[in-house]
C-alpha cells in the first residue's frame, strides 16, 4: 500500500531525521559539517591506464585485429552471470498521472537495457493493466527475481525501484501494489548475491534504505537523504533520463559513456533545478554510497566527477565504484571480458584510495606503493595479448595512444612536460619495464604531470 505526502510546500519542522543543511548524512538525523574545499581526489587513472597500455602495445609491435562489438540483447531473463542484469520494480503509482510518470521513467531504463545488453526483468510492467493476482503478487515477484539471479559473477546486478516510499520514524518501506517490501527485506534477499550490485531508490523517504543496503562492492542511490522527506521525489525522472539518453550528454569524463555516478549528479542538479526554477522549497536531497559506510555523499560534493570537500569526521567520501558502473557501456567497455574489467576496476580502486593517503605516507613511500600497480595494470593487458584477446589489446591500445597523445581522457588540464615524459619511457619501453628504477621515475612523473 502507499501514503505519501504530495504537498510541495512542506517543509519539515526539526527532530530526529530532520535535515537543516546539506552535505554528507549519517542519516540517524543529522548531518555532519563540512569543512572547506580540498584538492580533488580523484584522479585521472585513465591516463595512468592509457600510457602503460600504450607501452606495452607500442613493445608487442603487433598489427592485432580489432573484434567487433556485441549486438546489444533482447530483454531475457535473469540467467546468466556473464551479462548485467537490470530487475526494475514499479510501485503503486496510486494516481493515474503518477503511474504516467512511472511508465515513462520504466520505459527509459528498459530501453537502455536494451542498448547495453542487459537482462531485464520487470515488476508491475506499466503496459501490463491487469490487476494482481494476490495482495502479495508483486512482493513475491520481486523475491523470486532476486532468488534466480546467479550468486556469482563479475556482471553487475542493478535494482531499481521506481514509485512512493513511506516512513514510519522507525522503518521505510517501498510501495508496491498491495504488500510492500522493506529496507531490510530487500537486503536480506541479496545477502546471497556475490556479484557487483547497484540499488537505485528513487522513491520518497527512501534514505534509510541506504543505511540498511550499503555494503563492499555494492552502490546505493536513494533520491532522498532522510526518511522525513515525504514528498513526491523527482530525482528518479531525472536519472532515467540521464542513464538512457543515447547523446551521453550527462558523460562528464568524455570517454563515451554515462556512469552511474555521473548519472547521479546530473540527476541531482536537475532536481535542484527543478525546484529553484519554480520558486520552490527542495524537499528532496538525493545522496550516493558506494564505499560502505552507510553515510553517503551528496551531490554539492563534487567538482565534475571529483569529490573536492571532506565531511567533518573525515570519513572517505563516494564516488569511486559507482564511477565504474555503466548500464550502456562504450564499445571500448564491450570488448572487455568481465574478468579482467574487474580487475581494472580493483586496480584502479586501489590507486585512488592510494592517492587519498599520499600525504600521509610520504613521497618514498606513496610511489614505492605506486610503482606496482601501475606495472600490473600494463601486465593485465600484456597478459591479453599473450592469450590472443587481440581485440581487446588492440583496441584499447590504439585508444590510449590516441588519448596520450591529444591529452588525458577525464578532460583534465596536465602540466605541459606530461608529453615529454610519454615520450620518454616509450623511448625505451622495454628498460622501462625491466628496471625499477626506471618505473619509480615514470611513475613519479606521471602522478606529477596528472596533478
Amino acid at each position: 500500500m502507499f501514503m505519501c505526502q504530495l504537498n510541495d510546500a512542506h517543509v519539515e519542522s526539526g527532530g530526529r531525521g530532520s535535515v537543516r543543511a546539506a552535505g554528507r548524512v549519517d542519516l540517524t538525523g543529522f548531518t555532519t559539517a563540512r569543512t572547506e574545499p580540498r584538492p580533488p581526489r580523484f584522479r585521472p587513472l585513465r591516463l595512468i591506464l592509457s600510457v602503460a597500455l600504450t607501452v606495452l602495445y607500442m613493445t608487442c609491435g603487433s598489427a592485432l585485429a580489432q573484434a567487433p562489438a556485441p549486438t546489444p540483447a533482447e530483454n531475457v531473463q535473469a540467467t546468466d552471470n556473464t551479462k548485467p542484469t537490470v530487475i526494475l520494480a514499479v510501485g503503486a503509482p496510486g494516481e493515474e498521472a503518477y503511474g504516467k510518470l512511472f511508465a515513462e521513467w520504466a520505459a527509459r531504463w528498459q530501453a537502455a537495457a536494451k542498448r547495453g545488453g542487459a537482462a531485464f526483468v520487470v515488476i508491475n510492467d506499466p503496459s501490463n493493466t491487469a490487476e494482481p493476482k494476490s495482495d502479495d503478487a508483486d512482493h513475491v515477484q520481486l523475491k523470486a527475481a532476486l532468488d534466480d539471479l546467479p550468486r556469482k559473477g563479475h556482471a553487475p546486478v542493478w535494482i531499481v525501484l521506481i514509485g512512493h516510499g513511506t516512513f514510519d520514524g522507525q522503518r521505510a518501506m517501498f510501495n508496491l501494489r498491495g504488500k510492500d517490501v522493506s529496507a531490510e527485506e530487500l537486503n536480506a534477499w541479496l545477502k546471497p548475491v556475490e556479484r557487483p550490485v547497484a540499488v537505485i531508490n528513487c522513491a520518497s523517504a527512501s534514505a534509510p534504505f541506504l543505511v540498511k543496503l550499503a555494503k563492499s562492492n555494492r552502490v546505493v542511490v536513494t533520491a532522498t537523504r532522510s526518511g522525513y522527506e515525504l514528498n513526491f521525489a523527482r530525482f528518479g525522472e531525472y536519472l532515467s533520463q540521464a542513464v538512457a539518453d543515447e547523446q551521453n550528454t550527462a558523460d562528464l569524463d568524455k570517454d563515451g559513456q554515462v556512469s552511474l555516478l555521473e548519472a547521479y549528479l546530473s540527476a541531482s542538479r536537475a532536481t535542484t533545478e527543478f525546484y529553484e526554477a519554480d520558486g520552490r522549497l527542495v524537499t528532496e536531497h538525493a545522496l550516493l554510497d558506494d564505499n560502505g559506510d552507510g553515510k553517503g555523499t551528496s551531490a554539492d560534493f563534487f567538482r565534475g566527477i571529483r569529490a573536492t570537500k571532506r565531511a567533518a569526521d573525515g570519513a572517505s567520501l563516494d564516488g569511486l565504484r559507482a564511477h565504474q558502473f555503466h548500464l550502456v557501456p562504450s564499445e571500448r567497455e564491450r570488448r572487455m571480458p568481465p574478468a579482467v574489467r574487474a580487475q581494472r576496476d580493483d586496480l584502479e580502486l586501489r590507486i585512488a584510495t592510494l592517492r587519498d593517503r599520499k600525504s600521509e605516507l610520504g613521497e618514498d613511500a606513496y610511489y614505492a606503493a605506486l610503482e606496482p600497480l601501475l606495472l600490473e595494470l600494463a601486465r593485465l593487458y600484456a597478459s591479453l595479448d599473450a592469450k590472443g584477446d587481440s581485440g581487446v589489446t588492440r583496441g584499447l591500445g590504439e585508444v590510449g595512444w590516441a588519448k596520450a597523445r591529444r591529452g588525458p581522457p577525464l578532460g583534465i588540464r596536465t602540466k605541459p612536460r606530461l608529453k615529454y615524459t610519454i615520450g620518454a619511457w616509450i623511448g625505451g619501453p622495454r628498460k622501462a619495464l625491466a628496471h625499477p628504477t626506471a618505473n619509480r621515475s615514470l611513475a613519479a612523473s606521471i602522478d606529477n604531470a596528472t596533478h
